[in-house]
This record gives C-alpha cells, sequence and structure tokens, in this order.
C-alpha cells in the first residue's frame, strides 16, 4: 500500500488529495490547489472559440490549446503567468512531489461585498481565467461555469478516504480547532466525528438533534464505508443524474444532455454496461501488468545473486592470476601490477553496470507496484460514473507502464562472467608483451525453456503449449523437443521438434490428463526438461460434419451441423473428431424423411468408403433403418432386425462405449434393439450414410442417457 501514496498525492500541495477535480487531461487535482494556480489572462488575447471546460471537452484540443503559448515561457511546456487583476508575474515553483507547479495568484483586498459573505463560500472567479496541469502543463481557458465545470473525482477521493483510514491510529475529532482529540462518538444524521467536549458544545442533546443516533467511533467508519453511493449528477445539469455514457467524447452524460445538448448526435450506451466493460478492460490491462512486475522481482533477485557471482568470480579470477604473476618471478611482478588493475576495473566496471540497473528497475517496479495498487482500489469502487471517469486513462497508464517493461528491459546489461585468460606459454624476453586476450566463450548446452502457463489451454481435444528460454539465457538455441504422455500415465513421447515456441497438438483422448514437458538442443547438447505441466482434455466431445472427407454429393449447412444429399444412392459423410477412449454419446434429428429411404447410422475407420451404405464394408459398423424396422450392418452382414422405424423429427442416438468396448443406438430415447457392436477398439469417427431423400442435424455434446451405466474405465499404464 505505501507504493499507492503518491498516486493519492495532489501535484500542487504535495498532500493527499482533498476533493479533486478531473481536468480535461485526465490528470487530478484539489478543487483548493485548482484555485490557487488560476491565472487571468487579457480579454484581447483569449478567443471565444478557445473556451472550454472540464465537461465541454472530449478529447484534449491541443491545436487550440497550443494558442495558449503566447502566455508561455519560452521552450518551457509550462506558463508562467500574472495573477488575478494587480497580482505581478512570478516565476513557477515546485511542489514536495517534485512537480513544477504555479504560485498561487495573489488576491485583490476584499471588498465589502466579500466580507459580507457566507464564511463557507468561495470568491468568484475572474472572467476569463486559465489553468494549466502542473503535470502535463497544458493550458486551458475556464467558461463561465468556472471549475465547477470539471467532474468531481469521487472514486479517488473515496480511496484517499480509505487509505487515511487504514494508516490512522485512531479517529480524531473534526470540529477540534487545534490539536484534534480521540473521537469519542460519530453521529450517523450529521456524519460527523465528536470528543466529548465538541459533542457537548456542538451537538447538545436536546432539540431536534436529540433524535439523531451517535454511535462508537469505529463502527461510524464502518457505515460510512457501507453507505450507499452518492448519485452523479451532470455538471451542466446540476439537477440531472448522469446515467448514459458518449462513446464519441468518452465521458457520462444525462438525458438532458442527449435531448439539448451537443451529445444529442453522437453514440450512447448503458452507463452500467460500460462501467463492467471498462472495469473488464482495466482488469485485464493489470494482470499483464502483474505479470510484468512479478518478471520484474525475480529479474531484481537475479542481478543480485549476479552481484555475488561477480564477486566471487572475480575474487577466484584474482587468486588464479597473482598465482601465474608469482610465479614468473622478478619479471612477471613487474608486469603482475598492471594486469590486477585491468581486472579490478572490469570487476569494478561490471558492479556498476548491474548495481546501476538494480537501482533503476527497482525504482520502476516501485511506480509500476504503486499504480498497480491504485488501480486495484479504483476497481473496487462501485460509482459507475466516476469510475468510467478515469478508466480511460488508468488503463493508458497500465499499458503505458507495461510496455515500458519490455524491448530488453528485462535484459541484464553485463555478464557475471570475466572474459579473460591468462597466457603464461610465452618465452621470458616476452614478458614485457604478457598481456590478456579474449577468451572466446565455450560452447555449451542450452538452459530449461520456462512453460508459459497463461498461454498454454486445452480446448475439446486439442491442447496448446507455449514456451520461452529464462530470461538471464544467453546461450543460442537451435531448437525444441515438446513431449507428451498417452494421457493415462504411460511413457512420454515426442509431439514436435522445431524452433517454434508455440505448438497445439490435435486428436488427443476426450476427458483424459496429460503431462507435457519441453526442452532445448543445440549443437552442444540437449537441456535439461522444463517443468512438467498437467492439462485435462474436455469431457465431452463437441464436433460438425467434415466437408473434408465427406462425399462430393453431400450438401452441408448450419455451420456444418446438418447435411442432406443430392444424389439418390447412399453418400458418407463422417464428423471432424475421431474417438478411441472414454464414453461418447451424439444425437442426430431427422429433418426430412421423404419416400421411406434407409438412412445409415454409426462409426466408422478413416478410410471407409464414402459412395455406398455406411456398413457395406468392414471399416464401418451401423444401424440402418426405415420407417417400420432397423438392422445392424458391418461388413455388408445384416443382424439383430428390430421393429421400430423412424420419420420427420425422430431423433436417432449413437452411444460408444470404450470402457466396455460395445456399440449401442437408440431412436427416440429408447434403446433400439440389443447391444449392436461389441469389441470396438482404435479409433473411430461419427458417420452416416443417406441420399436425396433425407437430411438430418447433428446434436453434440450430450450427457450420457439415464439408463445406462458405463464401465470401469482401463487401469494405468494399459495400452489404448
Amino acid at each position: 500500500m505505501e507504493e499507492m501514496e503518491e498516486e493519492l498525492k495532489c501535484p500542487v500541495c504535495g498532500s493527499f488529495f482533498r476533493e479533486p477535480i478531473i481536468l480535461p487531461c485526465s490528470h487530478n487535482i484539489c478543487l483548493a490547489c485548482a484555485r490557487n494556480i488560476l491565472v487571468q489572462t487579457p480579454d484581447a488575447e483569449s478567443p471565444q472559440s478557445s473556451r472550454a471546460s472540464g465537461s465541454g471537452v472530449s478529447d484534449y484540443d491541443y491545436l487550440d490549446l497550443d494558442k495558449m503559448s503566447l502566455y508561455s515561457e519560452a521552450d518551457s511546456g509550462y506558463g508562467s503567468y500574472g495573477g488575478f487583476a494587480s497580482a505581478p508575474t512570478t516565476p513557477c515553483q515546485k511542489s514536495p512531489n517534485g512537480v513544477r507547479v504555479f504560485p498561487p495568484a495573489v488576491p485583490p483586498p476584499p471588498s465589502q461585498h466579500h466580507l459580507l459573505q457566507h464564511p463557507g463560500s468561495l470568491p468568484p472567479i475572474p472572467r476569463n481565467s486559465c489553468i494549466t496541469c502542473p503535470q502535463c502543463h497544458r493550458s486551458l481557458i475556464l467558461d463561465d461555469r468556472g471549475l465547477r465545470g470539471f467532474p468531481k473525482n469521487r472514486v479517488l477521493e473515496g480511496v484517499v478516504d480509505r487509505y487515511q483510514q487504514s494508516k490512522a491510529a485512531a479517529l480524531k475529532c473534526q470540529l477540534c480547532e487545534k490539536s484534534p482529540k480521540e473521537a469519542t462518538v460519530m453521529c450517523e444524521q450529521c456524519d460527523v466525528f465528536y470528543c466529548d467536549p465538541c459533542r457537548l458544545r456542538c451537538h447538545p442533546p436536546r432539540g431536534p438533534l436529540a433524535k439523531h443516533r451517535l454511535v462508537p467511533p469505529a463502527q461510524g467508519r464502518i457505515s460510512r464505508r457501507t453507505s450507499p453511493r452518492k448519485i452523479s449528477t451532470c455538471t451542466e445539469h446540476e439537477l440531472e443524474n448522469l446515467s448514459m455514457y458518449c462513446v464519441q467524447c468518452k465521458m457520462p452524460v444525462c438525458y438532458q444532455c442527449l435531448e439539448e445538448g451537443k451529445h444529442s448526435t453522437h453514440e450512447v450506451k448503458a452507463l452500467g454496461a460500460m462501467w463492467k466493460l471498462h472495469k473488464g478492460q482495466l482488469s485485464q490491462a493489470l494482470n499483464i501488468l502483474s505479470d510484468r512486475a512479478t518478471e520484474a522481482k525475480e529479474f531484481l533477485v537475479q542481478l543480485r545473486n549476479m552481484v555475488q557471482h561477480i564477486q566471487e568470480n572475480g575474487v577466484e579470477f584474482e587468486a588464479c592470476l597473482v598465482a601465474q604473476c608469482d610465479a614468473l618471478i622478478d619479471a612477471l611482478n613487474r608486469r603482475k601490477g598492471q594486469l590486477l588493475s585491468r581486472v579490478n576495473k572490469e570487476h569494478e566496471h561490471k558492479l556498476k553496470v548491474v548495481r546501476d540497473q538494480i537501482a533503476h528497475c527497482t525504482v520502476k517496479l516501485r511506480q509500476t507496484t504503486g499504480l498497480m495498487e491504485y488501480c486495484l482500489e479504483v476497481i473496487k469502487e462501485n460509482d459507475p460514473s466516476g469510475f468510467l471517469q478515469i478508466s480511460d486513462a488508468l488503463i493508458r497508464r497500465v499499458h503505458m507502464t507495461e510496455s515500458q517493461w519490455g524491448k530488453g528491459t528485462l535484459t541484464p546489461r553485463m555478464t557475471s562472467d570475466f572474459d579473460l585468460t591468462l597466457d603464461s606459454g610465452p618465452l621470458l624476453q616476452t614478458i614485457h608483451q604478457l598481456d590478456f586476450v579474449q577468451m572466446k566463450v565455450p560452447s555449451s548446452v542450452p538452459a530449461a525453456p520456462m512453460l508459459q502457463l497463461e498461454e498454454c489451454c486445452t480446448q475439446n481435444n486439442s491442447a496448446t503449449l507455449s514456451w520461452k528460454q529464462p530470461p538471464l539465457s544467453t546461450i543460442a538455441v537451435d531448437g525444441y523437443i515438446l513431449e507428451l504422455d498417452d494421457g493415462n500415465g504411460g511413457q512420454f513421447r515426442e509431439v514436435y521438434v522445431g524452433k517454434e515456441t508455440i505448438c497445439t497438438v490435435d486428436g488427443l483422448h476426450f476427458n483424459s490428463t496429460y503431462k507435457s514437458r519441453v526442452k532445448a538442443f543445440n549443437a552442444s547438447g540437449v537441456s535439461q526438461y522444463s517443468k512438467t505441466l498437467v492439462m485435462q482434455t474436455s469431457e465431452i466431445a463437441w464436433f460438425t460434419f467434415d466437408p473434408a472427407s465427406a462425399h462430393p454429393d453431400i450438401i452441408f449447412s448450419n455451420d456444418n451441423l446438418t447435411v442432406t444429399c443430392n444424389s439418390y444412392d447412399d453418400r458418407v459423410v463422417m464428423g471432424n473428431t475421431g474417438f478411441s477412449r472414454g464414453v461418447h454419446y451424439w444425437e442426430m434429428c431427422v429433418d426430412r424423411y421423404d419416400n421411406h429411404p434407409d438412412p445409415a447410422f454409426g462409426v466408422a475407420r478413416g478410410d471407409v468408403l464414402k459412395d455406398v451404405m455406411l456398413g457395406k464394408d468392414d471399416k464401418a459398423w451401423a444401424m440402418y433403418v426405415d420407417n417400420n424396422r432397423s438392422w445392424f450392418m458391418h461388413n455388408n452382414s445384416h443382424t439383430s432386425r428390430t421393429d421400430g422405424g423412424i420419420s420427420k423429427g425422430a431423433t436417432v442416438g449413437v452411444l460408444l462405449d470404450f470402457t466396455r468396448g460395445i456399440l449401442l443406438f437408440l431412436i427416440n430415447d429408447e434403446q433400439q434393439g440389443p447391444i449392436a457392436f461389441e469389441g470396438m477398439e482404435g479409433l473411430f469417427y461419427p458417420a452416416i450414410s443417406l441420399n436425396r431423400n433425407v437430411q438430418v442435424t447433428l446434436h453434440t455434446g450430450l450427457p450420457i442417457p439415464d439408463f445406462y451405466t458405463p464401465g470401469e474405465p482401463e487401469p494405468p499404464g494399459s495400452v489404448c
């Protein structure tokens, strides 16, 4: 939470935000600080066309606002204006957090009229007032509404309030003038914390205040947190609630703005829907940034370990060098000092580079963590309009911060090895030429790859895996080897060899648990395996008919879920997914049935004949049926004639159970005949044969019928 504190401080006063308002550039500033940095511009040099307010500008109009450079210091990027009326021009100052801001304007002597004003009211803002953002230094001329034209950032105000409450040791009285005493009660109606003296003086237990409910301070803090959010009102129509979101202007608006204002022709959407959409976008951006922050933390640990390795290697290298130089007696002693000096210089250079990188990454990580914590607190807010006022800016900041961690930021600028070797072979007469020679980095095997869990997934009976090399690995990789087991606890097998770092494996078993691992290789050898990843394929199969393997006479529609034929002869079409393990059930609804044809339903091998009825060859197991009866058929052998046929609207179900090795059929949710086929092993595809008199629609992803009890699964290690 401490890293978030800088996000909660005003760039002008350096204190926590009080009544923050949102400038058109998406930056925030205290309302009181905004009044202090207002400046008055000459009437003749402030064209009406450049006037704008916080609610009247959807995107920051830099072209119009560049006209304010007439009043800015030369190429400084921030203005130095005169104050109100007779205030002299003064240079810019710095706030406690280092942002350059404008000095408070010196107000004119108070008039008698101002002296008679209510003590809590603020003096009016002079005409042609201008405000400059203390962070991006963009200038803006206020309209007649003045600072009221800027929306209040209630989300930020709520985050500041929660943060201060979490930091405060005890609740203080809000009415003590000098040193606040500890509060003893809180009035729920007044929403004020009192100490005992202030309660007796300002909140007597009589009169209209006698009905107010006083509660302990801790209970009052809880009631504050759980109180319903305030309804946001439009800055242009103060009596109207914000209820819609203008997509073009990227701001909440009221119904009066849509009917009368400039938003009448703009695209608008529901406030709640945009609130959820922007919250989702911010959450997704935060997830990516959180991954970068995690990598940065690991990177810092590696850098700190590198410092220790450099020191250890330096000491070892220095000792070796001393031993070699001492062996060369007097002649080497003169050269030894020079060589030691070079080693120490290299040592210090490496340490300096790594330590500088540690300091840089530490600062950047602190800023990233602070932004993350602030965004997480903002997401907790339940005020749609307040959230949408700042969500675009926060999303841009999160994306920008995330992009700053890329492009080599998490790559060491220096290695821990000393790439030097001492050549001690020359004769004594060549000692004065003794020098370091560059040691060629020896070839070595690559480091074990890292599986990127956020990109690994399964869909139906396919698995996608992604991996990368460790951040500190500098050894070249020629390729990778991906291995999977058989989904039943068996041996690993190679499923991919190549240079790509992502691979999709198709044709896996449904409802199976697979283990996967990957290793890298180069000319020097093969790395260690990555960590093993366990993946679960889909329990129920979703598939369609396959146009690629179907007979050309088959006609497809309804996203390949509905088929018929343009021929009077039987033609075969199969599903695009094969089964070899588990229990699977699918149905086909008869949409059209003319002239009593004999469609056949069942399963087939991949090389089944496509121009004859299903079951005519030894590659298919089927049930063919007319309007009165059905038969089972395999290899042109007809068995088990059963009464009961199909008509338009009938449903034919196929149940394939590999645990028992059987195939059976259903018509209109009733089993048709006995078990059709036994000993079913291998890879089978759903299949059907039909002619132009029949049209069916496929239904998949269905549960097993209630009347059926599957067999026991195969024991681990068995061959499928």
